[in-house]
């Protein structure tokens, strides 16, 4: 089945022909899906396996159904996979159907006789999930001995290049962990609770990044920018700003605090957010660890804030045009689809549990709840040129990777971005590292802490 290619995605294909390892570094909305998928195709390997995230599953099998004439199986069920193995077991010549077992990360280790996969195309999609040597996922996808090898990420460090090393690996450069550090990664030693520790020099991270990125173009890495290959509509930011309460101040200040947590009622003797109507009951928050106090300034700043709330009614009230909306924890997404049921908007979701983009699809006026870890990578979402951040995560490439959700291919209209905030909260302190590319950490909060 011919697939008709942007130029870019056919440059890229051109550049990497020789290569049976190869990274399609390309920006979130160039389509890596397509240059991937071609690339295996080309490759002709009987056996492929590709490995994404668990809420893209669907959508890859649907991609491979559409374009390509083979067989897919779904590692996620058994029997799938127990079909997978013996298909290897039987193919092991070039001129086999081809097959591509598809599996999300944090199954495959689990997978352990996908590690006596041979002669196999090892595809991942957003190659980023492998930063981490120590994560049991990477450790187990560097153990596995494919023939040929596609990356697909669009932020494949998150900023950070000491990420990079893995990846490096997978495309078959055999440089050594010590001196890929010592040539691209400033280092330096601090002393932490009286322990000797290294880690990379904020001031001045890196070092010879023009040599990494040619290093890693000779072992067949792609680096595309959306700017050098299209133009697309202009991104523009806006703050909500709504007041911090005066709970939150007083958990600031003792850790402690009794909040009015909300429950839905239908029959109320009064109602707020255009009609949606609530009961109130104490509920007590601790933030006797670091943790718990970081969780719940946040929560503080979210659900637990009425004025929030009735800000993003506002919001939603003063458009019929599609809206997305990020979001962090479950309580909020309850809070929010209330409030756009009392609003009659039609509503979406994409979480740890459910993929309804139904709505999203066939309603203008919808509404549509994403949270970070399911749905900030790999959507397609340019029906809607407005995201609402109710709450902001703290992971500097989930919020990259958010914001291309629109602004993508196919997106005509200007994107809007509206920033939900409360003022001298935690919240801007999250916004002020985001916009460095940096993570929200727990020794940032320790830091926001005794500023506050």
């Amino acid at each position: 089945m011919k697939i008709n290619l942007f130029k870019h995605q056919e440059q890229a294909l051109s550049q990497t022909e020789q290569f049976n390892r190869v990274a399609y570094y390309l920006d979130m909305g160039l389509g890596k899906t397509f240059v991937g998928s071609e690339k295996m195709n080309q490759l002709a390997c009987a056996m492929n396996l590709l490995v994404c995230q668990k809420s893209k599953i669907d959508d890859w099998i649907e991609h491979f159904q559409n374009h390509y004439r083979l067989t897919i199986r779904d590692l996620t069920n058994k029997t799938d996979l127990e079909d997978f193995i013996r298909w290897n077991e039987k193919f092991k010549n070039a001129d086999a159907p081809l097959i591509v077992g598809i599996i999300n990360y944090d199954l495959l280790f689990r997978r352990k006789e996908l590690l006596d996969l041979r002669h196999f195309t090892l595809m991942l999609d957003e190659s980023s999930m492998i930063q981490n040597e120590k994560a049991k996922r990477t450790k187990f996808i560097l153990e596995m001995q494919p023939d040929n090898v596609i990356l697909l990420s669009g932020t494949p460090t998150s900023g950070k290049y000491e990420n990079l090393y893995s990846q490096a690996q997978l495309l078959g450069w055999k440089v050594s962990k010590k001196v890929f550090n010592s040539q691209y990664i400033n280092w330096i030693k601090v002393d932490i609770g009286g322990f000797p520790q290294w880690i990379v020099d904020d001031t001045e991270p890196y070092k010879n990044v023009e040599r990494l990125k040619a290093k890693l173009r000779q072992h067949g890495a792609i680096f595309m920018k959306t700017e050098e290959c299209f133009e697309l509509p202009e991104q523009i930011m806006i703050p909500v700003m709504v007041k911090t309460s005066r709970e939150y101040k007083q958990f600031q200040k003792k850790c402690i605090v009794k909040v009015k947590g909300t429950n839905w009622i239908e029959d109320p003797a009064e109602s707020d957010f255009y009609g949606t109507a609530y009961k109130l009951e104490d509920i007590e928050l601790i933030g006797d660890t670091t943790l718990t106090k970081r969780l719940y300034s946040r929560q503080l700043c979210g659900h637990y804030n009425k004025e929030k709330l009735q800000a993003f009614a506002d919001l939603a009230c003063s458009t019929q045009d599609r809206l997305i909306v990020f979001y962090n924890y479950t309580a909020e997404l309850d809070a929010l689809k209330k409030i756009a049921e009392s609003l009659n908007k039609p509503i979406s979701e994409v979480s740890g549990q459910v993929k309804d983009l139904c709505s999203y699809e066939n309603e203008e006026n919808s509404i549509t709840f994403i949270q970070y870890q399911a749905g900030a990578m790999g959507l397609n979402l340019q029906k809607a040129n407005k995201i609402i951040y109710f709450t902001l995560t703290d992971k500097s490439e989930l919020f990259e990777q958010s914001k291309k959700r629109i602004h993508r291919i196919g997106q005509t209209n200007t994107c809007f971005y509206y920033l939900m905030l409360c003022e001298g909260s935690v919240e801007e302190d999250i916004l002020r590292t985001l916009e460095m590319r940096k993570d929200y950490t727990d020794e940032l909060f320790e830091e926001y802490e005794r500023e506050a």
